[in-house]
């Protein structure tokens, strides 16, 4: 299935591997976009395995970073991921 990254979730993306970078290391930056692939293919793969949350979207944990995908399956366009958050602003 298709997977779209809303203009939104693509700055969130954006900012945290920047702040990785800056803090952490280059290396980090690239594990954590890494990661967002592999979870992005995962996705594409089983779109109902991410958690159901309100209103029709759902939530899928990176495994290796405390960040959160929070995406719907759209009937047209397939899924659509729309915000890429800090699991922090979730408690």
């Amino acid at each position: 299935m298709t997977v779209w990254l809303h203009p939104d979730a693509e700055a969130e993306l954006g900012d945290a591997a920047v702040y990785y970078a800056a803090h952490a290391s280059t290396a980090i930056a690239t594990a954590f976009l890494a990661e967002f692939e592999r979870l992005k293919d995962v996705i594409a793969e089983n779109p109902h395995r991410g958690a159901e949350a309100a209103h029709g979207f759902r939530m899928f944990h990176f495994d290796r970073f405390p960040y959160t995908a929070i995406y719907a399956v759209e009937d047209r366009l397939g899924v659509v991921i729309y915000a890429v958050v800090n699991r922090a602003v979730l408690h």
